[in-house]
């Protein structure tokens, strides 16, 4: 659950008349295009716009494989974010998302049948902070789901450190699975130096299980009945944009859990599957098949799965 962004990218320097190419993109979108293409049958419950784009946006999610079935449409306008990303794959964003239709999203478009039914509901910290009314329903979920799954994604151009810190602690009790980043995150909203600290604070505020992402290194995984684990990361094969990675990581990890695989397991897929992404332009620009993501975490597995030092 949370908002889609109409995308404006570029490989160039911003400016007048220079080629750009048009996507459809979020980190909502991203983690559900990467959770159906892991396997799992995915709805998308986002409000867009009772027009041509909102139309548009919804066939981009039927060709991604999820139901569009809990979408809403409503008079407004989309978020739309313009990305310049260098041959590094290094971003940056400028958005224009103040009152869009997607922050109109509220506690009564969460249907407590279906989020009760669902196998996990994922949402993040993007949600809670681009309106009260999404922050409300993110928090209504939350309390509905037999799994939940939130992401921090703090974004200090929309939320203050105090505000996300307070949002993380309030959520983590009714977590089923918190995935912050490293460092940023775990020292921004939970003042932790380092991962393993970061994931032991989270369980001890009563998150189930917690897979802390550290970039290229790896990420660190604690949970129920699970010593403390590190999962190396999987080289990319090739770097285009970074757009989307984490969410392809959240995505194919929750798919992988809610379909029988255990959180390591899941986490290693979750790593595959993000270094597949950066392979393409956009934050849905190249979403791998279960399959590729399988052979890719297969590769040299050495070192894969250890405990730390």
């Amino acid at each position: 659950m949370g908002e889609i962004l109409v995308e404006v990218a570029t490989d160039v320097a911003f400016a007048h008349g220079v080629p750009a190419q048009l996507g459809i993109s979020g980190d909502a979108l991203n983690v559900a295009a990467a959770a159906a293409a892991a396997g799992a049958r995915v709805g998308l419950l986002s409000v867009l716009t009772d027009d041509d784009l909102g139309r548009a946006i919804a066939a981009r999610i039927v060709e991604l494989g999820i139901s569009p079935d809990l979408l809403k449409f409503r008079t407004g306008q989309q978020g739309v974010y313009l990305v310049h990303s260098d041959p590094d794959g290094q971003r940056e964003f400028s958005y224009a998302r103040s009152g869009s239709v997607g922050s109109s999203l509220g506690p009564d478009d969460v249907d407590p049948a279906v989020i009760s039914a669902a196998g996990a509901v994922v949402a993040g910290g993007i949600a809670c902070a681009i309106s009260a009314s999404s922050r409300a329903a993110v928090l209504k979920a939350a309390a509905l789901a037999k799994r939940f799954v939130f992401d921090p994604n703090f974004r200090p151009r929309l939320t203050s450190v105090e505000d996300a810190a307070a949002v993380l602690l309030q959520l983590a009790p009714r977590a089923f699975l918190v995935t912050p980043s490293f460092p940023g995150e775990t020292s921004a909203l939970l003042d932790c130096a380092t991962a393993v600290g970061a994931a032991e604070r989270l369980r001890s505020l009563g998150a189930r299980n917690v897979a802390v992402t550290c970039g290229a290194e790896g990420v660190q995984v604690e949970g129920e009945g699970l010593d403390s684990t590190w999962i190396d990361s999987i080289p990319a094969p090739a770097v285009v944009d970074q757009t989307g990675a984490g969410d392809a990581f959240v995505g194919t990890l929750t798919a992988r859990i809610v379909l029988g695989d255990t959180l390591p397991v899941a986490a290693r897929y979750g790593a595959a599957a993000a270094s597949l992404v950066v392979g393409g332009k956009g934050g849905t620009g190249f979403i791998p098949t279960f399959e590729q993501t399988r052979a890719h975490a297969a590769g040299p597995a050495e070192g894969a799965l250890s405990s730390p030092a």
